[in-house]
């Protein structure tokens, strides 16, 4: 099998039971047209479906085109660790991420990227704007940029709420801007939104105001794992912007802090707390400290998260209890 040694773009996609998504995605990708050469490699993460009879199918046919992974066993975390295999074996210059369940929706994607990467050699990304699809069709398809500007830097990321609307089927990213992902990220269920923020911290991404891929949300997508009501769910975004609060130096720890507590708020109505005060009481006093809510929010936390409902009773019996002996008098 041949490569060019001057690759200049690498598609990394990575897969799990995509089969019936896969063969989209790939035609996508395989329609591309371009000045220079590119490559694509897929991570197949031991699909159980006859995701890789098709993969295989399509080497065959492209065999100078389409490198497989084809990995003994699944390597976890989400399709991060699969990823990351995709990015080391890659050869280019720039790295176009997808996973199998998306697409690309103009042949020009990728020749509009590497143009604007050439030109602003300043820059350590760019993504297009895309478009979310469900697989549901109660769903209307949503557009994820609506905040246009020429490009966003770690400023735009970071926010007292999750920031996201860089799909992973729009960017691509130069191969050299993370050399060495630091030892934090592997302990993130989220490779997105950590990378993002490790990419901007390297330099500006710009921005391509076209619709030029879509990300799928199906019920096997890994979206659709994040539980806002399951513990290790929220500790691990805990952990993660713990993590980015220390990699930015905590040049947004006031924000990040928020964002924190918002998690532990939501660890109130956790599955793993449903009948525990103490575990309950404990994260509405990091929710307080972390978020420092005001007025009626914070006094709903403490009346029904902190108090148990006897002790807060008697409280309230005691409070009440000199305008009961007024009135008696």
């Amino acid at each position: 099998m041949k490569f060019s040694i001057k690759m200049k773009v690498s598609v990394s996609i990575v897969t799990y039971n995509h089969a019936k998504f896969v063969r989209q995605t790939l035609d996508s990708v395989l329609s591309q047209q371009t000045n220079f050469d590119f490559e694509v490699i897929v991570g197949d993460d031991l699909s159980k479906d006859n995701t890789r009879e098709i993969l295989l199918e399509y080497q065959a046919r492209y065999p100078d085109k389409i490198r497989l992974l084809l990995h003994p066993t699944n390597m976890g975390n989400n399709g991060m660790y699969n990823a990351l295999s995709t990015f080391k074996a890659a050869r280019g210059e720039y790295i176009a991420q997808m996973d199998g369940d998306d697409y690309w929706t103009s042949p020009h994607k990728l020749q509009k990227q590497v143009e604007m990467l050439d030109q602003h050699p300043e820059y350590s990304a760019c993504f297009t704007n895309a478009r979310i699809v469900f697989d549901d069709e109660h769903y209307e398809p949503v557009i994820l940029v609506t905040d246009k500007k020429p490009f966003y830097t770690v400023d735009d990321l970071i926010g007292e709420d999750e920031i996201f609307f860089m799909a992973t089927s729009s960017i691509m990213f130069r191969k050299n801007a993370i050399p060495e992902y630091p030892e934090w990220y592997y302990k993130s269920q989220s490779g997105d939104i950590p990378r993002n923020i490790l990419l901007a911290k390297a330099g500006p991404i710009g921005y391509i105001d076209e619709i030029m891929s879509v990300y799928r949300k199906n019920i096997a997508g890994v979206s659709y794992a994040d539980n806002v009501l399951d513990k290790k769910f929220l500790d691990n975004r805990i952990l993660m912007y713990s993590n980015i609060n220390r990699e930015l130096d905590y040049k947004y720890d006031k924000v990040l802090r928020k964002n924190i507590a918002r998690y532990y708020k939501m660890m109130l109505e956790a599955k793993q707390y449903k009948d525990s005060y103490f575990r309950r009481a404990g994260a509405a006093l990091k929710f307080l400290y972390l978020g420092r809510p005001k007025g009626q929010v914070a006094k709903e936390v403490i009346q029904k998260y902190v108090m148990p409902a006897p002790v807060f009773k008697l409280y309230s019996a005691i409070r009440l209890m000199p305008y009961r002996l007024m009135d008696r008098s």
